[in-house]
């Protein structure tokens, strides 16, 4: 295969499984963030990474049935915040560079959400989707958790170095244990505000399998029942 043609059947892929790509960056990112954030360099390239997250959230909504111009709003404030308080030395922008990050990505995440349920068969993107929306919520959650530690210093504790600021990697390590339920994060929310975050993810996760991963099976056993009920 030459390589302008693996380049065209590699641009068709993206064009139709989109959220396999930010599912697969996603993915990438959780084994890339702890190198990120020790030194100066790797929070550059974390904001940089986000960045690229950022692109490939208004490219999926582009797909859906969302409101484009939604996402751009929210999308390149965040982007200007973001590497203001990385390559400007403007830490104080941070706390808001994520709010809107994070509001993008739940956007982002329900804009998937309809995406999956307006149809009626089971497609390989909307798997991909599927996988995509739950990390998309696992990062929307992060944020802000991140937002409410800088507005309220202390709202979360950890069994090494109880006093400290959560780090991020933390923070997702949180979002994850109570998005999937599995309750194996030793983050521990402890005012009041933190708390009421993770009661709303813990409503999210458990709302999404109920709806969403459930339908997605259901209409899949369906398609099987009918195929092997046919003519024979």
């Amino acid at each position: 295969m030459t390589l302008p043609s693996a380049w065209l059947r590699w641009l068709v892929t993206a064009r139709r499984h989109p959220s396999a790509f930010l599912l697969l960056v996603q993915l990438g990112g959780v084994l890339l963030y702890p190198a990120m954030e020790d030194t100066q360099a790797g929070r550059a390239l974390f904001g940089a990474f986000g960045i690229l997250v950022l692109a490939l959230a208004l490219w999926v909504v582009n797909r859906s049935a969302s409101i484009n111009w939604i996402a751009w709003c929210i999308a390149v404030p965040a982007v200007v915040l973001s590497l203001l308080s990385v390559w400007a030395q403007m830490p104080g922008l941070l706390v808001y560079a994520h709010l809107l990050e994070g509001a993008l990505y739940f956007y982002t995440a329900a804009s998937l959400t309809a995406y999956m349920l307006q149809d009626h068969r089971v497609t390989r993107d909307e798997l991909y989707a599927a996988g995509a929306t739950f990390t998309l919520l696992a990062w929307a959650f992060a944020f802000a958790y991140s937002v409410c530690q800088q507005w309220y210093p202390g709202s979360f504790i950890a069994a090494i170095n109880p006093q400290d600021p959560r780090t991020w990697m933390e923070l997702l390590f949180l979002s994850f244990s109570v998005l999937s339920s599995v309750g194996l994060s030793d983050i521990v929310p402890v005012r009041p505000e933190a708390r009421a975050l993770v009661m709303f993810e813990s409503f999210a996760g458990v709302m999404y399998i109920a709806l969403v991963v459930s339908r997605l099976i259901g209409l899949t056993t369906l398609r099987t029942a009918r195929r092997d009920d046919g003519p024979h």
